[in-house]
């Protein structure tokens, strides 16, 4: 299986930095704002002249810290915007730095506070930057990449030789008993086929798919074609269990989220965390090879096809009105 905890620490670090990086975001739009709206009582409180260029530069700091906060707010992208940030405190401090050299008295003081209070927020920057970094080529690893796209992968064990796990799975039309999301898979030729799944908000999904790459035993290897709704590809691996009779099923599956991020918080909001819907097929699957069937509470005798399985109650003994009503209760 998965490692769900790993991958759930990446997500909260992920999480983190969106928020820290949001936080900068207002930040520069309140320090881009005064800038530009009170240019002169800016340039007072942080000691600087009346001279020419300062008239100037203020202004132009006001601005790039608007386009930081565009930037920060409106992206997932903040490692980029974090470090354009970063590079806008070293503008400054070597400002600054030129700026106290060249002052004396109150006005060097003023300066000198102002230039602590950038080292400090320039830290800040820095490590955002840094972490954000990190996120990102965690996140890439595990498949949560920027722009909507993801990968997951999956393993599980099977006490049922390679060749009959192989067969199960190439024989399309069993998918479905197994991938609680998937409604049908028809044949439309020897490597080809029509999809068919369920999506948030009671809607379907459709799209072609051709097999790309089979050993009979091994491997088998497909995309979608065409205009899919959800643009996908997918591998599963049969490899013999070292003790001789068991195969491990290894499965890798890509594919566009509908919606970019925003598709992904809905469906993980509704308890439908692409993920983990990959984790629970592999767990029907083994459950189907190897006992026949999937193994349902009471609370959800029905299963997939009265979409009752959340929320379920405490297993309790079916009335005999609900037993009548079969699929339909």
């Amino acid at each position: 299986m998965t490692r769900l905890a790993t991958r759930e620490a990446a997500e909260a670090r992920q999480d983190e930095v969106q928020r820290r990086g949001r936080g900068l975001g207002w930040m520069s739009l309140g320090l881009g704002v005064a800038q530009l709206a009170a240019t002169d009582t800016v340039r007072r409180i942080s000691g600087v002249d009346d001279s020419p260029t300062s008239r100037t530069v203020v202004p132009l700091v006001g601005a790039r810290e608007l386009v930081h906060a565009a930037g920060l707010l409106t992206s997932r992208r903040k490692s980029i915007w974090a470090w354009t940030r970063v590079a806008g405190d070293a503008m400054d401090l070597a400002s600054l730095g030129m700026a106290i050299a060249h002052r004396r008295g109150h006005r060097r003081r003023r300066l000198v506070g102002v230039t602590g209070a950038i080292v400090g927020i320039t830290v800040v920057d820095l490590l955002t930057a840094v972490q954000a970094t990190r996120a990102k080529r965690i996140g890439a690893a595990r498949g949560l990449r920027e722009g909507g796209s993801m990968e997951l992968t999956a393993t599980t064990t099977i006490r049922m030789p390679s060749p009959t796990v192989y067969a199960f799975w190439r024989d399309l039309g069993n998918l479905p008993t197994f991938m609680a999301h998937l409604e049908e898979i028809r044949s439309t030729g020897d490597r080809t086929s029509h999809w068919s799944a369920s999506a948030p908000f009671g809607k379907n999904v459709e799209w072609d798919a051709e097999i790309v790459d089979e050993t009979p035993g091994e491997k088998i290897a497909w995309r979608s074609t065409g205009n899919a709704d959800v643009p996908n590809a997918g591998t599963v691996r049969f490899v013999p269990a070292p003790d001789g009779v068991s195969t491990e099923v290894h499965v890798v599956l890509s594919y566009d989220i509908p919606g970019g991020a925003v598709g992904k918080a809905v469906a993980r909001y509704f308890g439908e965390e692409p993920h983990q819907q990959l984790d629970d097929d592999l767990r029907r699957l083994k459950q189907v090879l190897e006992t026949g069937e999937v193994v349902r509470s009471e609370g959800a005798p029905w299963g997939k096809r009265a979409r009752k399985e959340f929320p379920q109650r405490p297993a309790q003994p079916l009335s005999d009105s609900e037993l009548a009503r079969g699929a339909d209760a």
